[in-house]
């Protein structure tokens, strides 16, 4: 069927895909501490989209519209963006354990952002994503340079992205703890953790178009990715022009790793284990990879949230926490895997 009707089949699973992130972000916006019917989450989104004039509660409405569906698009949003990142690393290092955040890009949005919100930086002229942009540029410089200087291949970065991780990490703690006040840090460090809970619309009109944008502009280099899975010569060779695409696919992951973590703070693992679930999926193409792992990041990224809601009843966890909680044992699994590539 596949070899038969690619267009039809690509169709296919274009529409599967849209219909199971529907379904995830309904079961985002329905569960919680107070539980809602999925046929009210789609009467309120009809009656907010399409004026349908359906009679709910009016604090069913604002639960599902002001609070979770907001919540559950920057959880899809953020989920997709950090699995494409995964992707685009993994590939153009040609390393199994590379991500955003362990080649410290996380770390130094972070301390990017932490710096505009608190010291001042730029004195008004930078906001939290730009800020937070700039760092994660700055720390994937340093990464990059302490990587060069070791000389011993891609898997280098690695170590070199640990000890930037821990430096920007320290950098994050140090200004918090010096120029924060007490309700500051609390805020701050909460934030670091992974924080959706106060996202609302005005966060989705920036993660949303960030994600779409990284997802098209990756789906563009679909083909010189799978060039670079044989190296940079044997890309060269085919004619891609390496330090160009290099430098545009490092800046989207900067852009969108970095507006994630201006958003919803520091997530882990997402960017790592993913496209490894993904690649078991559907391969190792681009073309298919890149989507399948913005599908299952965004999903996985709704079901964490959920969890960390009605995990602890009454209290709201980190979603890093959760993140971590499963990412943590896979990464572990990956690296006695791989332990030639370091």
């Amino acid at each position: 069927m596949r070899e038969e009707h690619p267009l039809l089949f690509r169709t296919g699973a274009a529409f599967a895909a849209l219909v199971l992130l529907v379904a995830a972000l309904g079961v985002g916006a329905a569960v919680g501490e107070t539980a809602i019917p999925l046929d009210i989450f789609a009467k309120t989104v009809a009656n907010r989209l399409w004026q349908a004039g359906h009679a709910i509660e009016p604090i069913d409405e604002g639960i599902i519209w002001n609070y979770r569906l907001s919540r559950a698009v920057v959880a899809a949003s953020c989920g997709s963006a950090l699995a494409l990142c995964g992707v685009i690393l993994q590939s153009l290092l040609r390393n199994a354990l590379a991500d955003p955040y362990i080649l410290g890009i996380s770390a130094g949005a972070s301390t990017g952002a932490v710096s505009v919100a608190i010291i001042g930086i730029g004195a008004g002229a930078l906001t939290l994503p730009a800020g937070a942009f700039l760092g994660a540029l700055v720390a994937f410089g340093l990464v990059s340079a302490l990587a060069v200087r070791a000389g011993r291949g891609t898997g280098a970065i690695i170590l070199a992205g640990i000890a930037g991780s821990q430096l920007f990490n320290a950098l994050t703690s140090f200004i918090v703890t010096k120029a924060a006040s007490a309700e500051q840090a609390r805020g701050i460090m909460f934030w670091l953790l992974g924080n959706l809970s106060g996202v609302r619309w005005p966060d989705v009109w920036l993660a949303l178009p960030v994600a779409i944008l990284g997802l098209l502009v990756c789906l563009w280099h679909s083909r010189a990715l799978d060039a670079f899975t044989f190296g940079t010569e044997s890309a060269a060779s085919l004619g891609i022009p390496v330090r160009r695409v290099y430098i545009v696919l490092i800046a989207i992951s900067a852009l969108t790793t970095a507006t994630m973590v201006s958003i919803v703070g520091s997530i882990g693992f997402v960017g790592l284990v993913i496209p490894h679930a993904a690649r078991m999926v559907v391969g190792v193409r681009h073309g298919l990879l890149l989507p399948a792992s913005a599908l299952i990041g965004a999903i996985f990224m709704i079901a964490a949230d959920v969890l960390s809601r009605v995990i602890i009843p009454g209290q709201v966890l980190p979603i890093g926490v959760i993140t971590a909680l499963f990412g943590a044992p896979a990464f572990a699994l990956i690296l006695s895997q791989r332990r030639s590539a370091l």
